[in-house]
């Protein structure tokens, strides 16, 4: 498989997923502030600048979308502790909470329409693959993160 094809798969698992999560407030957000608040949900306690250089976006973009997200309840700002000039941003304490609702509904569905099939053994071993695969790429970030 070569990189292109990864990033559209991985493109077509994420619109999968979207159509997965009941409609709530992230259906209506841009994109690009949606990877921002992914990229804070991954990286806890980053600087914008840190943000910006792994979304790859402007940092006035990064800066507007954090500030969104934080008047939207769903972001949290703190002076950095260590360097007071530097902003850290998290997600809000409550996040987990508010977002149980929508999580609470499976891939099955929405996994079997995109597959065209109607077999639950089938869609059954397409999840099993996608959660060892999860499992797998958490074990090898866990891993990296401890080098």
């Amino acid at each position: 498989m070569r990189g292109l094809e990864l990033f559209l798969l991985g493109r077509r698992l994420m619109k999968i997923g979207e159509q997965a999560i009941e409609p709530s407030h992230f259906h209506r957000m841009p994109v690009s502030v949606r990877s921002v608040m992914l990229d804070v949900f991954e990286h806890p306690d980053s600087s914008v600048s840190e943000i910006t250089a792994r979304t790859g976006f402007p940092q006035s973009h990064v800066s507007a979308s954090v500030a969104r997200l934080r008047a939207e309840g769903v972001l949290v700002t703190s002076v950095d502790p260590k360097d007071r000039r530097r902003t850290l941003v998290r997600e809000a304490p409550d996040i987990p909470r508010r977002a149980e609702r929508f999580v609470k509904s499976t891939v099955d569905e929405v996994l079997a329409e995109a597959l065209g099939t109607d077999d639950p053994d089938e869609v059954r071993a397409a999840v099993e693959f996608l959660e060892d695969l999860a499992r797998r790429l958490a074990r090898g970030a866990a891993n990296k993160t401890r080098l």
